[in-house]
């Protein structure tokens, strides 16, 4: 059921674009979905090519985990027209994701707060399991579960809105 599956999301997709994120995925090799991953790929490879006037794919994915896909099935490499990389974001531009995150939930963030936000990705960003806006997404939701727990005996406003240094939380970062 993998083809017709397939080809009913390529249909929905017609005159525009299927967007096909964590592509490598598709390439995976283990035992449950192998045979299943690979009448995918072709499916789709054939939906590029009869369809190539009136469908747009766009494969994502991180760039090392890309390569075993475009590896997968030698028909891909032909029908990709253009490799786009993006670069990951600044340490600056991963402060302005966090503030953003912080204000859009209403809270405000103190400069020793920022101050510690940029000591943790600068101590994280090189680890291999970094996952840019994603990372720091997660230095988020445990930062407001961690402000939760230092201001659940306080009343002031203030108090209760101010994210501070002190409810940064780096605790199990890495595992996602």
């Amino acid at each position: 059921q993998t083809a017709p599956k397939t080809m009913g999301v390529v249909e929905k997709a017609l005159g525009g674009v299927l967007f096909v994120d964590e592509a490598y995925s598709l390439a995976s090799t283990d035992k449950h979905g192998g045979s299943y991953n690979d009448e995918a790929i072709a499916t789709l490879i054939q939906a590029m090519e009869n369809y190539r006037d009136n469908l747009v794919v766009i494969f994502a994915g991180y760039t090392k985990e890309m390569q075993a896909f475009l590896n997968s099935n030698s028909g891909i490499v032909s029908r990709i027209g253009y490799t786009l990389e993006f670069d990951d974001y600044t340490p600056d531009e991963l402060i302005e994701i966090f503030k953003g995150m912080m204000k859009k939930s209403g809270f405000v963030v103190s400069d020793d707060a920022i101050d510690e936000v940029r000591k943790v990705i600068d101590e994280y960003k090189d680890t291999e399991n970094f996952g840019n806006a994603r990372f720091v997404r997660n230095v988020y939701e445990k930062t407001i579960l961690k402000h939760a727990s230092n201001t659940k005996n306080k009343t002031s406003k203030k108090a209760l809105k101010t994210i501070t240094k002190d409810d940064i939380s780096t605790e199990d970062l890495l595992k996602m």
